[in-house]
């Protein structure tokens, strides 16, 4: 995948992945650093992207078994800012995997600065009743596995 790096170079990859992230202008306040709030942008973008390697097609899994996932809750704490044009490796690991939901522990790096932390429960729903629904069989086996093993499509696959 497409700039997805599952080396232990950065502090945290041991168990998670990492997605680089550029900062642009649109991401900067006035003052040139990075709006806080874009983080949570950040972050969001390095889940999805796990996803995607882990072999989740979520608009497919939507469509076949009705369950989307949602985020339920975030904290995030700054460190330091990041600015135009900085490449911010966001790392992700999955701290607690649930029958309903996942707590992610996610980290914004700049080189060895630690710039944001984050920890975001992510819910899994029923995307018409919007109620809490088990997270699908193959997909919690796709998350043990882990980005980067291909067992087919996992929307689909019911291993």
């Amino acid at each position: 995948m497409r700039g997805m790096n599952m080396s232990t170079s950065q502090p945290g990859t041991e168990i998670g992945c990492t997605w680089p992230i550029r900062v642009y202008y649109e991401d900067t306040d006035a003052g040139g650093i990075v709006f806080y709030a874009n983080y949570l942008k950040f972050f969001e973008r390095a889940r999805t992207e796990w996803l995607r390697a882990c072999g989740v097609d979520q608009n497919r899994l939507a469509d076949e078994t009705g369950a989307i996932f949602i985020v339920r809750s975030t904290a995030v704490d700054y460190r330091a800012p990041a600015r135009l044009d900085d490449i911010v490796n966001v790392v992700s690991r999955i701290e607690r995997l649930g029958r309903a939901s996942v707590d992610f522990a996610q980290e914004a790096w700049r080189n060895d600065t630690l710039l944001a932390t984050g920890s975001i429960r992510v819910g899994c729903v029923d995307r018409i009743a919007l109620r809490p629904a088990a997270i699908p069989p193959q997909v919690l086996a796709a998350l043990r596995r882990g980005p980067g093993v291909s067992h087919g499509d996992v929307s689909t696959n019911h291993d």
